[in-house]
């Protein structure tokens, strides 16, 4: 990233919780406040005045995250009313742009101190109606925001299509000729990779506990609800494919529909000395790249080219590879795209987004948070976190050795 340097300090989450499951009576807001205050209470030494700004990414925005959720988070948390916020959305990605637009704020001079993070709560978005189109009309279209299309330009579906994301990864398992079984080895590995991690207590060091009041008492959560590692290959196997009868996208080896938020500290040079932070990454970039609407699941392949051609080194020269795992179809086309083997240590090393979940405001800064935990842990050199967007993008941004 040209420009002063920049370093990820640190970072913290809350844990994933499943659909309908342990965080589902936590509005929005409040969970993406959550992160923030954690952050507060682990910083004292912190001067929260000088926040210059906080960056979230969101993607529904529909009902308690509409109105700029960072800055109503923010407030929520506890931050001086001063601290201005600001929310993005790049759909699955909207959380890693949030971090590539606060470095980029940091990089250029105009700010010293950024919280850039992410939040999302696909339990809770709301169904939506348009008001009608003539007076007296007896007719109503309703849309379920937890994820996909919605008011469809006919134009664009014409162009473009409208597929589903389960239908673009079959798109992409039959372009890129991913057969069935390669997925769910995939997926479970990825199981098997977050259970071992969560053995160890990696996660340890990013999950906060949450808090969930309740009638019978407040019950904190504080690991990710959505892994399974105590599923086989065999039971993977066993799963109907979910777009057609044919087809190889199943609910194991796709990612989840889950709640959750992160939140991490970009800081100047001059900001680490001054309140005595402890780098866990630099940042050297971020990229972002477009593909076919219809195989938006290798849009990481053209941001990570991008980004790679500028800083002079190749996708094979990541010491720690964090790529989000929306489908094991889409993972697979990419990472055979950069010439990596399906079960690469250094990729998704503790596990994935078909394990772990996919909130999708905040996948991104997860990715970011892990990727750079994982190259301090490692001692590497540099590392990636990279994901696919829907409607045919992809995301990437560069860590590098503090």
């Amino acid at each position: 990233m040209q420009g002063r340097t920049v370093y990820l300090c640190t970072g913290v989450r809350s844990p994933i919780g499943r659909y309908g499951g342990a965080l589902a009576k936590v509005r929005a807001d409040d969970l993406a406040a959550h992160p923030l205050r954690v952050l507060m209470e682990r910083l004292p030494n912190l001067d929260w005045e000088a926040i210059d700004e906080v960056v979230y990414g969101c993607v529904n925005q529909a009902g308690e995250d509409n109105r700029n959720v960072a800055r109503m988070a923010l407030l929520l948390a506890g931050l001086p009313s001063r601290t201005p916020g600001m929310t993005v959305n790049r759909l699955c990605a909207s959380g890693l742009d949030a971090t590539i637009a606060g470095a980029r704020s940091i990089a250029t001079g105009e700010n010293d101190l950024v919280i850039a993070g992410g939040v999302e709560s696909m339990t809770r978005a709301p169904f939506v109606m348009g008001k009608a189109d003539s007076a007296f009309s007896r007719s109503a279209e309703i849309y379920d925001t937890t994820i996909g299309w919605r008011f469809v330009n006919p134009a664009l579906q014409k162009q473009y299509g409208v597929e589903s994301m389960p239908e673009t990864a079959e798109n992409v398992a039959t372009d890129y000729q991913i057969n069935r079984a390669d997925q769910d080895a995939f997926a479970h590995r990825s199981q098997q990779r977050v259970g071992a991690a969560r053995a160890r207590g990696f996660f340890d060091g990013e999950i906060a506990g949450i808090v969930i009041k309740d009638r019978k008492g407040d019950v904190t959560v504080s690991q990710d609800e959505h892994p399974r590692p105590e599923t086989t290959l065999e039971a993977l196997q066993g799963l109907k494919p979910i777009v057609r009868a044919d087809g190889t996208v199943t609910a194991g080896n796709a990612s989840g529909v889950n709640d959750g938020a992160c939140a991490l500290v970009l800081a100047s040079e001059d900001a680490v000395k001054k309140y005595g932070l402890e780098p866990l990454a630099r940042i050297e970039g971020g990229a972002s790249g477009g593909v076919a609407p219809r195989v938006m699941g290798v849009g990481p392949v053209p941001a990570v080219d991008k980004l790679t051609q500028r800083l002079g080194i190749t996708p094979r020269d990541f010491d720690v590879i964090e790529l989000n795992e929306a489908f094991a179809a889409q993972a697979l086309a990419c990472t055979r795209a950069w010439g990596l083997a399906d079960d690469a240590e250094h990729v998704n090393a503790h596990g994935g987004a078909i394990a772990i979940g996919h909130p999708l405001g905040a996948s991104g800064a997860r990715l970011a948070l892990t990727a750079a935990r994982a190259l301090k842990e490692k001692g590497g050199d540099r590392a990636l976190a990279t994901m696919c967007v829907g409607v045919g993008q992809g995301s990437a941004l560069a860590l590098a050795k503090a």
